[in-house]
């Protein structure tokens, strides 16, 4: 007989649900059990791994995304199981969890469900692990803040339950949807997920149905689970307010009294107008501080240079007319903003060279305009000139005043040596500072630490009973578990002891190229791995945009010359449309045959491909594939430009 059935739903999240599998496997040994993965259809190349490493998960793969409770319920109509764990693909079980979960759900006959402790990936405890049920009291402490200032109280922090002891078992209202562990029993009365719910809040409908059946749910903390909370829509997100809190009103319509759904129906619809509102202006001043600052101080710095410049020139106030500094001046920062926006000026890390190149390449726009402007139009050149200094030193001002402010999320780049301990032994250890040498990080590896108390040889700094002591010493900013030497049970009780220094912690798996850790699946620099993400960029994908619109225009522009050199005029015209629209692009990766392309960064389809440039047609399926990699990996826009140029005379291509 089964005793266990775990079942996990995935979309976009291979390399965690990789660290997963592995856990999960790791933690089935001696028990017997059947692992489920529920794809939904994910373009990431999550069921190849599964297929390729794991081939014994039974695998459905969804060509729909149907939702979360929909995909769980398949495989749980498959399952044989005594008892079903719902499990994330974000999270990392320890050796003995499911051993321990099942002994007390065999001794606690009255156990519908349990929850167990979780802790995020810097080893924090997470509230979220036991819960109480959203009545319209519980929802407005919650959802106005209250539950935030009194995090202890019985009555304003019921909704985490912050009176219980987070290191106590007790008997709780709501199973988180993360770790869902279910007596099979319970499912065949009260019936499995609500389909109704397409993501959030079907964790509170099924648990609030099993404690209706008769049963109890059980937050159970002797064993520990890191969850990377990854969230498919961004909690500040006006999506995320919707969604989430609809399915808070679906619950109440389903199990309150009318009285009390009315009631809590209002409430759920002020809180989305309140925390839409929020969201809303908190967006737009993150996205339009910078721009309005740019165009504020820049205009200031003409209004009170223009007399000074006047005076000094022509010895005459007001020689310039009105319309300079009420049509010239905005037009001339307009352009600069512009060009400071193509150079990179405006995004998350803004690079120093960026803000030179945007401004002198808008002082050159704006020169070759003015040449062409007619003479009561031209103002004063040398006014653009000094303009242009001002506009600099604006521009770096601003991007100063938002480097150190707390609330913009924009920054300098500031290229930092990350300070790394490896906690494993020698071969594994090898292993992953290779890995980490060919990722996108400056790292300088401290030193090793030895997985084993009782080995303390040169190579190493010390033991894992030490790292505590090494982190202050050293100044260590992050350390990297090697999971094959050092059981997960060890990992995250270290990250417990160490989650109040200010280090990061990473765990890698064994024969994977991925490092994985932080806090959150959905931030940059959360695991690292041999990435080909260059084509990815943000900066790359604006230039690979730009390249295509501005080589459309001119190909349109052209095209009764460029019909004589190409097979089909109609497709000629048709591409370029097509790509100057972004239904597609110039060059995109080659996708023919049994080439794959599971692992590369998806771009729209292209016109031409790499294989253009080299006009060679017999290379192996292997080889296009290496040459998609390098593509993806190496991508500038002078790449896309050699491509089109070698392949010009396909640019017609069905």
């Amino acid at each position: 007989m089964i005793k266990l059935s775990v079942v996990i739903v995935n979309y976009n999240v291979k390399h965690f649900l990789e660290q997963c599998l592995i856990s999960v496997f790791n933690a089935t040994k001696g028990i017997s059990s059947e692992v489920f993965v529920v794809d939904n259809n994910s373009v990431d190349g999550s069921c190849t791994l599964v297929k390729e490493k794991f081939p014994q998960v039974q695998l459905i793969e969804n060509k729909i995304n149907h939702g979360f409770s929909v995909a769980n319920n398949q495989a749980i109509k498959q399952a044989t199981g005594q008892y079903i764990l719902l499990l994330n693909p974000d999270t990392v079980v320890e050796e003995n969890s499911f051993e321990k979960c099942i002994s007390f759900m065999d001794s606690t006959k009255d156990a519908g469900g349990l929850s167990v402790k979780m802790i995020d990936g810097r080893g924090r405890f997470l509230p979220e692990s036991k819960r109480s049920l959203p009545t319209p009291a519980v929802a407005f402490y919650k959802i106005f803040g209250l539950s935030r200032l009194f995090p202890k109280s019985k009555r304003f922090a019921r909704y985490h339950l912050g009176h219980l002891d987070k290191d106590k078992t007790n008997e709780i209202e709501i199973l988180p949807g993360a770790f869902m562990f279910l007596r099979k029993e319970t499912l065949d009365k009260t019936g499995l997920l609500d389909e109704t719910f397409f993501m959030y809040g079907e964790d509170i409908d099924l648990s609030y149905r099993i404690t209706q059946a008769g049963y109890k749910n059980y937050y159970y903390p002797e064993t520990t689970i890191i969850h990377y909370k990854g969230e498919s829509t961004k909690k500040g997100s006006i999506n995320y307010v919707l969604v989430f809190y609809n399915a808070m009103i679906i619950f109440a319509r389903k199990h309150f009294s009318s009285k009390n759904a009315r009631l809590f129906s209002l409430l759920i619809n002020s809180a989305i107008y309140f925390r839409a509102s929020v969201a809303v202006a908190h967006r737009f001043v993150k996205k339009a501080i910078l721009p309005l600052l740019d165009f504020s101080i820049i205009f200031l710095c003409f209004y009170f240079i223009k007399p000074l410049w006047e005076q000094y020139k022509f010895q005459t106030p007001g020689y310039y007319p009105a319309e300079f500094l009420q049509f010239a001046v905005p037009s001339y920062i307009l352009i600069w903003m512009l060009a400071l926006w193509f150079s990179g000026a405006y995004e998350r890390i803004i690079h120093k060279n960026s803000i030179i190149k945007g401004v002198l390449s808008g002082t050159v726009i704006i020169l070759l305009f003015y040449a062409l402007l007619p003479e009561h139009m031209r103002f004063s050149r040398a006014l653009i000139l000094i303009g242009s200094l001002l506009a600099l030193f604006a521009a770096f001002l601003n991007r100063y005043i938002i480097h150190f402010s707390p609330f913009i999320p924009q920054h300098f780049y500031q290229k930092k040596t990350l300070r790394i301990l490896i906690v494993g032994e020698k071969a594994e250890i090898t292993r992953v500072e290779k890995l980490l040498s060919m990722v996108e990080i400056t790292p300088r590896i401290v030193g090793y630490v030895s997985a084993n108390t009782n080995e303390t040889s040169g190579f190493y700094l010390g033991t894992v009973e030490q790292l505590g002591e090494m982190i202050k010493i050293h100044r260590i900013d992050e350390i990297v578990f090697c999971a094959k030497d050092i059981p997960s049970q060890s990992i995250i009780k270290n990250m417990l002891s160490l989650s109040s220094r200010d280090v990061d912690f990473k765990i890698a798996q064994p024969e994977t190229i991925s490092i994985i850790g932080s806090s959150s699946i959905n931030s940059a620099g959360d695991f690292y791995t041999i990435n080909i993400n260059s084509i990815s960029k943000e900066k790359n994908i604006r230039n690979k945009r730009i390249f295509d619109i501005l080589t459309s225009f001119i190909v349109l522009i052209f095209s009764p010359f460029i019909i004589v050199f190409t097979k089909n005029s109609f497709l000629l015209i048709n591409n370029s449309l097509s790509v100057l629209f972004g239904f597609k692009t110039w060059v995109g990766y080659y996708t023919g045959g049994k080439v794959k392309q599971n692992n590369l960064p998806k771009i729209k389809a292209g016109i031409l491909t790499p294989l253009d440039y080299v006009k060679i047609n017999d290379y192996s399926d292997s080889a296009i594939e290496s040459m998609n990699i390098i593509y993806a990996r190496n991508y500038t826009i002078w790449n896309d430009l050699n491509i089109l140029t070698k392949g010009f005379q396909n640019i017609s291509r069905q």
